[in-house]
């Protein structure tokens, strides 16, 4: 039999965790400065390496096919092993797998200065990944356990702030990197930063012990769920706009009929290392859902419109990367706003704007015309505008509404669903414009690639109509057997977060 989602709450009273819950934890905005100093690494290190990638093509003689897989092996990696590396949080303690992360992260900077051809860079660029995704699981699951839930919101608001600042920094400074010491020393920037904040994260940190310290690591799950994802991601991004799909469809085959084996063995694992149980509270499984339609979304329209702006419009990539900088900095401003907006009225109406917004940013892109460059910034702001209200309300639902001893898993497939949405979309927005453009040019379309990106925002705005959708249900639909927060707009919390039905009845007995 499997072990209840609530047992390792039963530690202590459920009333006494409430308080202790409600009274948060001391220091805990010195720890989230830490926190934050580690967290900003890996935004940073993604735009980066992004605005480099031309000049480490010519440096290293590959072609833009080629050179596209220094992002991709990063993304790959991060998308296949988060929802292991929560698992391991919660079995070894959160800031155990944080410290290891940031020193891994820092070790592995270091290395991809000395690769000599671009296959030893991919590599270098997957171990690179490791470090990354222990922290980006491990961020949020412990800001949900310093902070109560009437701060939650903007902590986790402050959270997507520096990863918003993170983004907005890595254009300009990687390009004043590469342009005064070479793209080499892009990499070296981790080094400083990632060893300060370890040590600040090793001193302001609370020790967060593990809550399921005896509990074995579910070792064929961890490697189902990797395999089962690689296959996936491999397929989506390789696949569709390829010039021979089929072995990609057959691995995308393989990859669903691992995914269905890999619940099957979840469902009957003593302890698993996803809990499915998780998935009947509708407030997560919705909140995952949502997350991983709107970094879809997201994803396309980053993709797309630097070609646009330099292959349409006929920018510079200097000014190209100001005017795309107006996403992530509008996100700067509305995230930690929104976060402690959503702890005074909750966060389903903060959500359910911020997707509308992101929907009719999506759609304006759509009224672009040829040449017209310098419209782009208003529209990528109103986009970045919805999306800073979306993320931190959501990310405090989703994080609220688990048990303690869960918010390791918790964290890992949150990140899961937000590096997978960003590996879809740069799929969906690269199979659009494969497929569309030569179809606009065999009809004699004007400008047929432009036609085609129009295709690709089109595609974006659609994925958001079906978030909006689904974010209305979650709110329209009465939260039946719970009852409201004010902090949350979701029900009492037990340390972490809310328990499902299922936990709260099993309580009521144990009282």
């Amino acid at each position: 039999m499997r072990a209840p989602v609530a047992q390792a709450e039963q530690v202590r009273p459920p009333v006494v965790q409430a308080q202790a819950a409600a009274a948060g934890t001391p220091g805990r905005w010195r720890a989230l400065v830490a926190l934050l100093a580690g967290s900003i690494m890996g935004p940073i290190d993604a735009s980066i390496v992004n605005i480099n990638l031309p000049v480490i093509a010519a440096d290293l003689g590959a072609t833009p096919d080629r050179v596209g897989w220094v992002s991709m092996a990063y993304l790959l990696v991060l998308g296949t092993l988060l929802l292991p590396f929560g698992r391991l949080g919660d079995i070894l303690g959160l800031k155990r797998v944080y410290l290891a992360g940031l020193l891994t992260f820092v070790a592995t900077s270091a290395t991809c200065t000395l690769a000599w051809t671009l296959g030893t860079l991919i590599s270098f660029r997957a171990l690179q990944a490791l470090g990354a995704g222990m922290t980006m699981a491990m961020a949020p699951a412990i800001i949900t356990a310093l902070f109560p839930p009437q701060e939650r919101g903007r902590a986790l608001g402050l959270n997507g702030m520096t990863v918003a600042l993170g983004l907005s920094l890595g254009p300009t400074l990687g390009g004043w990197l590469a342009d005064a010491f070479g793209w080499r020393s892009i990499f070296l920037v981790n080094v400083p930063v990632g060893l300060v904040a370890y040590f600040l994260c090793r001193r302001m940190l609370p020790p967060l012990h593990p809550r399921e310290a005896s509990r074995s690591f579910d070792a064929a799950g961890a490697l189902l769920a990797c395999v089962s994802l690689s296959c996936l991601l491999v397929s989506a991004t390789r696949g569709p706009a390829g010039g021979q799909p089929l072995p990609f469809l057959a691995l995308g085959a393989v990859g669903v009929a691992l995914a269905a084996l890999f619940i099957r063995v979840e469902k009957s694992a003593d302890h698993p290392m996803l809990d499915l149980s998780l998935f009947g509270n509708r407030i997560f499984s919705a909140g995952v859902g949502v997350a991983w339609l709107n970094f879809i979304t997201q994803y396309v329209i980053v993709f797309v419109t630097p070609f646009y702006l330099q292959q349409v419009a006929g920018l510079r990539p200097g000014h190209a990367g100001t005017i795309m900088t107006a996403f992530p900095l509008t996100i700067l401003v509305v995230a930690p706003l929104a976060g402690a907006l959503s702890d005074r009225v909750g966060h389903r109406w903060p959500a359910l704007v911020g997707l509308t917004l992101c929907g009719v940013g999506a759609a304006a892109m759509l009224g672009l015309e040829p040449y017209g460059g310098g419209a782009v910034a208003w529209r990528l702001s109103l986009f970045g505008l919805g999306t800073g209200l979306f993320q931190s309300p959501n990310n405090s639902a989703i994080m609220g509404a688990v048990p303690r001893s869960r918010l390791g898993v918790a964290g890992g497939t949150l990140a899961t669903a937000r590096n997978v949405g960003m590996t879809f979309g740069i799929a969906l927005a690269s199979t659009v414009l494969a497929v569309r453009h030569p179809v606009h040019a065999a009809a004699g379309v004007p400008q047929p690639f432009f036609a085609a990106v129009r295709d690709a925002w089109l595609a974006a705005a659609g994925v958001a109509l079906i978030a909006i959708l689904l974010q209305f249900c979650l709110v329209s639909v009465p939260l039946a057997g719970l009852c409201p927060h004010r902090g949350t707009g979701i029900s009492g919390t037990s340390g972490g977060g809310v328990h499902t039905r299922g936990t709260l009845k099993k309580e009521r007995h144990e009282r």
